[in-house]
């Protein structure tokens, strides 16, 4: 008997083809949300960057390039879409399960930009754009993965 709650068996297997179209829809929606938090999030430190946030983060003065804001967050967006497509085949709750992940995944993130050596206005920017690119992939992949009829 399975009193636990969770299914006996992955969702993958439960719903069979279905599950391959829905997962990829998530790639698709993933690839373009990804695109788009690169974006935002890349303008947005230039936007920063042009009212005088500087983005030192260490005590030798050493800044953190736009290049760097899209890297890190194409890696950690496209590591979001992965998250998802693992929840999207194990869990009977998919959309639900990942927005909690995600939205606990995000308040962890903003921990290091309190570790840093920055300034206040370095700080706040920091934590703003933690906060914009999840604000992109959140709700476009719960979107995704909410169920639908195929």
């Amino acid at each position: 008997m399975n009193d636990t709650g969770v299914p006996a068996r992955p969702a993958a297997a439960r719903s069979g083809t279905s599950t391959g179209r829905r997962l990829r829809r998530l790639a698709g929606t993933g690839l373009a949300a990804t695109f788009a938090a690169v974006l935002v999030t890349t303008v947005a430190a230039a936007v920063a960057r042009v009212v005088g946030v500087d983005f030192e983060v260490s005590a030798d003065g050493e800044a953190i390039p736009l290049a760097g804001f899209a890297v890190v967050t194409g890696f950690f967006s496209i590591i979001g879409v992965v998250l998802a497509a693992a929840i999207l085949l194990w869990s009977a709750r998919p959309a639900e399960r990942f927005v909690w992940t995600a939205a606990s995944l995000t308040v962890v993130s903003l921990v290091p930009p309190f570790l840093v050596e920055a300034d206040v206005a370095t700080t706040v920017a920091l934590l703003g754009l933690h906060i914009v690119p999840a604000a992109v992939m959140i709700p476009a992949l719960a979107w995704s993965l909410r169920t639908r009829t195929d």
